[in-house]
């Protein structure tokens, strides 16, 4: 990096103490409240139950909450789902910025936690939503829960990211989706063993800035899972023009054997892992709320 590049990030970076406001216990709780529920398909009882705990949790933190309901077409016919959004509203006519995960989990004929898959992003998301309830930013910030990430057969661009699609559609039509500057969505993010990708589909733009985040940290060694293109709930944002990235650690267990089995369990993720990514993404808000 050059020196004027360092300055310039350096001075965008300056006032991040609220930063260290993130728990990662506290994003590793929310995640174990979440698994609680049971396995969480999309229109199951347990999901409409995390649903009604997160918009009331959300509420306590003094956010207004939306809830976009639509019934999906699947392979498997009409599913109700919905997705939950908390709006933390910046200066009168602002851009806008946007944090995602998704909390649905797949369907599996075996009891599936889902603890990194999905309940992870969910953890942490709720936990960025909490942090940042009382940080003044010019920009409104909208943290997103979305539903229907998984696919019920193979995937496919019709059978996937159910909600996200629908999110997407919605925004662009009403102009929510012509404010919005950067979207940063999380997946998988509670592994004890943590690396996450440098996702190709991501906007190089903002990958780079969030790694330099990082590296300012001392996180780079849990930077460092390789680079290749992970299809996940960014991308139906990126499709409609919005710079989008997505974080992800796909190497859960070895040779990635955790991921959709039953060993995707609390006891393989840690509160250090949640507080390396949720610090990252928290003070690379805040240089994207300056911009």
């Amino acid at each position: 990096m050059s020196r004027a590049k360092s300055l310039i990030l350096a001075a965008l970076l300056a006032p991040v103490l609220w930063a260290a406001d993130f728990s990662g216990q506290s994003a590793y709780d929310f995640t174990a409240k979440t698994v609680a529920f049971g396995p969480r398909p999309p229109g199951s009882p347990a999901s409409r139950k995390l649903s009604a705990w997160l918009v009331t949790t959300l509420k306590s933190f003094g956010y207004q909450v939306i809830e976009d309901r639509f019934t999906a077409k699947t392979p498997r016919g009409p599913v109700p789902m919905v997705n939950i959004i908390a709006k933390k509203p910046g200066k009168p006519g602002a851009r806008a910025l946007a944090v995602s995960g998704h909390y649905d989990t797949k369907v599996f004929p075996f009891t599936f936690a889902g603890a990194n898959d999905a309940g992870s992003s969910t953890g942490a998301v709720l936990e960025l939503a909490r942090c940042l309830k009382g940080t003044p930013t010019a920009k409104d910030i909208y943290f997103i829960f979305h539903d229907g990430e998984e696919a019920y057969g193979e995937w496919s661009a019709s059978d996937s990211l159910y909600g996200s699609r629908n999110l997407s559609a919605r925004w662009r039509k009403d102009g929510t989706l012509a404010r919005l500057d950067a979207l940063i969505n999380l997946d998988m993010i509670g592994d004890k063993d943590l690396h996450i990708v440098e996702e190709e589909y991501s906007s190089e733009v903002l990958r780079r800035l969030l790694w330099d985040v990082a590296a300012r940290k001392g996180y780079q060694r849990h930077f460092d899972g390789g680079r290749f293109a992970v299809e996940d709930d960014h991308v139906p944002y990126l499709r409609l023009g919005v710079r989008a990235l997505n974080l992800i650690d796909f190497s859960f267990g070895p040779n990635h054997s955790w991921w959709h089995t039953p060993q995707d369990t609390m006891d393989k993720l840690s509160p250090q892992s949640f507080q390396i990514v949720g610090s990252v993404v928290a003070e690379t808000i805040l240089v994207l709320d300056r911009q």
